[in-house]
């Protein structure tokens, strides 16, 4: 499962690992959030911990500098992070896409959920295309992308990877010196 995806939706042709929600083109991003498992939110709460004696039952503290993030639909845990972290709900990352898609002409052509909450991403076909030697044609898209464990900071670029996992995520940001985070 190096693919590592818990739900995504998509336009057009099936990704290479036969998972999703196959979509009809122009679906209002509240169909996307559904289909593509975003319809949930990540909320926090103070790390908390119990301190124990021998022959006691202990006695619960916080930890004022970190907060436990977790899923509102399974309160399965995310991560830890510092107090400092600031969150992006799933709802923001298809909401960036909105003014695009209504007005601008780009469609949304995958979306989804990594690593049981920790990742997720969207990403749209902005209309630009190119030829490569023979027959092969590549599409121009725009990917935001963001993280719940540290392992990535919220990020937009430009590609011409078709992202449907992690595999393809890991690819379209590696050496992407033109993202914006």
């Amino acid at each position: 499962m190096a693919h590592l995806v818990e739900n995504m939706a998509y336009v057009g042709r099936t990704p290479w690992h036969g998972l999703g929600n196959q979509l009809a083109n122009q679906q209002p991003l509240e169909v996307w959030m559904r289909e593509a498992g975003m319809d949930w939110e990540i909320r926090e709460t103070p790390v908390r911990f119990i301190s124990s004696e021998a022959g006691t039952l202990g006695q619960i503290s916080s930890f004022p500098d970190q907060k436990v993030l977790f899923r509102s639909d399974n309160q399965e845990p995310l991560s830890v992070v510092s107090n400092r972290f600031k969150v992006v709900q799933p709802r923001e990352v298809l909401e960036f896409y909105r003014d695009l898609t209504e007005q601008s002409g780009f469609e949304l052509e995958t979306a989804g959920v990594l690593k049981g909450g920790r990742k997720l991403w969207a990403l749209a076909r902005t209309g630009q295309t190119g030829s490569l030697a023979g027959n092969d044609q590549t599409n121009g898209y725009v990917l935001l992308a963001t993280a719940c464990d540290g392992t990535l900071a919220t990020t937009a670029q430009f590609t011409s990877i078709r992202v449907v996992c992690n595999n393809t995520l890991a690819v379209a940001l590696n050496g992407a010196g033109q993202a914006v985070k």
